[in-house]
């Protein structure tokens, strides 16, 4: 056998290739464990940093969710909500069985068996998806919809997917299903600012969870999808189509038989017609309380803590405050005439602004003002056809409005095709007959009126203006105006505590002052322009003649009456100067108001208030209201104050309202250039103040628009129809007053003798012969020549005309 040897290049390579490969190996091996376990450490680094950002489910255990503030009347009738999500938290056991497995069947039919997801569900939910080519089907569980809305945001990202579902997986094993369930029917959103069932049960059909039809509840399950999309509110089609889903889903998962979803399917739902169904109407009392509130409360608790707020509102005073303001304020309007169409539409606008008058005025009842369109008018019969939105014509007859006559007077058309027009139902009409109606205008000035028992300051109702919806500045509280003769009384007031009596005689004359503020004298004058000589202090303040009520100011100090106005209430920049005396420094109608409570409640001044009580969303009372009295006047002096102002109503600046046929005290009080008029005036339960003016302080309410004539009609309407069904009281008589009869003037013949009244006097203080004996004739600073009684001057700057 031959040798051969082996070239020393070629020996041992095919172990080295092997030694190669498995080289290769190892290292791909290590390299895979390297990056295997980088992953790890990766993976749960990440875990951890998750673990790290999950919030804490403590808050699930704590649940306490914004939830709505109520604002109630005195009767307990609910008058106001304030939220930043509307929603009221029930107990579980307060929703029905049907309403529970209808959420259960839209939203999670496996609820119950699964462990916080719900693999099975978001594979069916793929597959129907799919097939319908959009989402139809979600897959979320009821648990994970919990973490989403209470603590997770709405973001979609698969970090935010992934704490999802670790969160809904620990809230499973910590918490019972019921406690989920819970939370999830008072937390979900479901359209039209409702969260939770119970709110979108209200909302929707006006009624609670606890009395859901089924085809109701329904409804509400298919709303969490899409809240907006299937609201029934916008899209009422859409919104059956979604509840058809639910019933079937109920039918499919065994909660319902075939036969009970198609009974569903007929049951009407009784869907309020809008969402202006579920909120209460915001007026100048419930925004004043709203604002009280917020300032004593803060934003947060006002709005998120479910506050129990109690308060003094008359619903029925309310009414019919707002009614009489209005009315009073329209006939106002009217005196000063007709002031024409408002606006005018185009006949290609005209089939738009019909529907909208439809949905504006859906159904007008007898006595609403509303707005019309203009068809045809025969100028002839002073007669026009209007509509009135909704296929509603209606028959305007312009001979119904004698007030209105100057304007059509001149014009040869009553009105052009288009005009819009203010009027008022008279009758509704048929398929057959149309409806009639008669001409009205927006008034043009503004009101406020303000009611509180004088015994406790309680406001019964408030005012703060024609129409809320317009205009939310309140001149009730937030107005200062001058009060004109209105503020009077104070100064009587005073009088009467510093000595005074009803008897003691002043002299109504001339008289010239130096004011430095003016260019020239200061020549005051009465309303009249005319100035009666000796007179009472009774007449002086029941006829209200300004110059007296000077001199008087003069008499007892400008001071003393500052000091008595501060005790009344009276809270304003008083100026330092006679023309106090005439209502010159600007009031509101609450400090007015305040003020005149001392002398209805003998004295006792009270601060009114509108809030009784407060209580958190637990039940804990926040507050409530201790009735604080302060003595302003001696009985005595209240008494005798209140004596003459109802002299005042009987025979005085107050006439316009003797009508009320029962006692009652009031002032008038109208301010230079008539530009606002008062009436304050009481019963001995029963304190109501007028102001009527226009917001613009150079406007007149026009020639004669006195208190007595602008203002006083409001209170007498107001005040007549609420004290309706009240038995008729009288003042009570303090200790140590007796009765005297004393001389009298009438106002339509000042200087007739030989007539006399019964006046109040604090025992010892009555006359004892025709007159008293103290009399004020003026200051000083009067001339001979203008004193004499034959004389007088025409004002050139006069407050508080009557």
């Amino acid at each position: 056998m031959e040798y051969r040897k082996t070239s020393p290049s070629h020996r041992g390579f095919p172990p080295l290739k092997r030694t190669l490969q498995v080289g290769k190996l190892v290292a791909a091996v290590a390299v895979l464990l390297v990056l295997g376990a980088l992953t790890l450490l990766a993976g749960a680094a990440a875990y951890f940093q998750l673990e790290r950002s999950l919030p804490s489910m403590q808050s699930l255990r704590d649940y306490r969710p914004s939830i709505v503030s109520t604002m109630y009347a005195a009767d307990g009738t609910v008058i106001g909500e304030l939220a930043a999500e509307r929603r009221y938290v029930r107990p579980l056991e307060e929703f029905p069985r049907h309403v529970i497995l209808a959420f259960l069947a839209a939203e999670d039919a496996n609820f119950y068996e699964h462990k916080g997801l719900d693999f099975g569900s978001i594979v069916r939910a793929m597959i129907k998806n799919i097939e319908a080519g959009g989402i139809v089907q979600g897959g979320s569980t009821i648990t994970q919809q919990v973490v989403k809305t209470l603590l997770l945001s709405p973001e979609r990202t698969w970090v935010r997917k992934l704490k999802e579902a670790i969160l809904a997986y620990r809230i499973d094993r910590s918490m019972t299903k019921e406690e989920i369930l819970y939370l999830y029917l008072n937390q979900i959103y479901l359209g039209a600012g409702a969260y939770g069932v119970e709110a979108a049960a209200r909302t929707y059909f006006g009624v609670g969870a606890h009395d859901l039809s089924l085809a109701q509840a329904a409804l509400l399950a298919g709303l969490p999808k899409a809240p907006s999309r299937y609201s029934p509110f916008h899209n009422m089609e859409k919104a059956l189509e979604r509840q058809h889903y639910v019933l079937d889903r109920m039918v499919e998962v065994g909660f319902l038989s075939q036969e009970e979803a198609l009974r569903a399917r007929q049951e009407p739902l009784h869907l309020l017609e809008s969402l202006e169904g579920t909120t209460y109407p915001l007026n100048s009392f419930t925004e004043e309380v709203r604002r009280l509130m917020e300032q004593k409360y803060g934003a947060r608790m006002l709005y998120r803590e479910g506050l129990s707020i109690h308060t003094t509102l008359d619903v029925h005073a309310q009414h019919l405050a707002e009614r009489a303001v209005l009315e009073g304020l329209r006939e106002l309007d009217k005196r000063h005439g007709y002031r024409g169409p408002h606006g005018h539409v185009e006949d290609s606008q005209t089939a738009d602004f019909s529907q909208a008058l439809a949905k504006k005025y859906a159904s007008p009842n007898p006595g609403d003002v509303v707005e019309a369109v203009v068809i045809s008018c025969e100028a002839q019969e002073r007669r026009c056809r209007v509509d009135l939105g909704a296929k509603r014509t209606a028959v305007l007859n312009l001979k119904t409005a004698p007030w209105a006559a100057g304007y059509f007077a001149s014009r040869r058309h009553l009105f052009s095709k288009g005009d819009l027009v203010w009027v008022r139902v008279e009758a509704q009409g048929s398929d057959t007959t149309p409806w009639v109606v008669s001409l009205e205008q927006e008034p043009q000035a503004e009101g406020a009126l303000l009611a509180i028992n004088p015994q406790t300051g309680r406001v019964l109702c408030m005012v703060g203006g024609k129409d809320f919806s317009k205009s939310q500045f309140n001149r009730a509280t937030q107005a200062y105006r001058q009060p004109g003769s209105a503020f009077k009384p104070i100064i009587y007031a005073t009088a009467l505590e510093k000595g005074y009596t009803e008897a003691s005689v002043l002299v109504d004359s001339p008289i010239v002052k130096e004011d430095p503020s003016l260019v020239g004298s200061w020549k005051p004058a009465n309303y009249d322009n005319a100035f009666w000589g000796p007179i009472t202090l009774r007449d002086a303040l029941i006829h209200s003649r300004n110059v007296v009520a000077i001199k008087l100011l003069e008499s007892v100090g400008i001071q003393e009456v500052h000091e008595m106005a501060r005790r009344l209430g009276i809270r304003s920049p008083l100026t330092p100067t006679l023309s106090l005396a005439l209502g010159a420094s600007g009031v509101s109608l609450w400090e007015l108001v305040s003020a005149y409570s001392a002398f209805a409640a003998q004295g006792l001044r009270v601060e009114p208030y509108m809030v009784e009580a407060v209580y958190d969303r637990n039940g804990r009372l926040l507050e409530k209201h201790q009735v604080r009295q302060e003595r302003a006047l001696s009985p005595q002096t209240a008494y005798i104050l209140t004596d003459i102002l109802q002299g005042v109503i009987r025979e005085g600046t107050g006439r316009s309202v003797r009508s009320i046929n029962r006692p009652a005290s009031g002032k008038t009080g109208t301010t230079n250039e008539l530009k606002d008029a008062w009436f304050v005036g009481y019963t001995p339960d029963l304190l109501t103040g007028v102001w009527v003016g226009h917001d613009d302080h150079r406007l007149s309410l026009g020639p004669k628009e006195t208190g007595g004539k602008a203002a006083a009609p409001i209170w007498l309407s107001f005040m007549r129809e609420y004290l309706r069904e009240s038995p008729v009281e009288n003042f009570p008589v303090p200790e140590n007053i007796v009765f005297a009869k004393i001389p009298k003037k009438s106002v339509e013949s000042p200087a007739e003798g030989g007539r006399e009244t019964f006046a109040a006097f604090v025992e010892g203080t009555q006359p004892k012969g025709p007159q008293d004996t103290t009399t004020l004739t003026g200051s000083s600073t009067e001339s001979a020549a203008e004193t004499t009684s034959g004389s007088f001057f025409k004002s050139d700057l006069f407050w508080g005309n009557d």
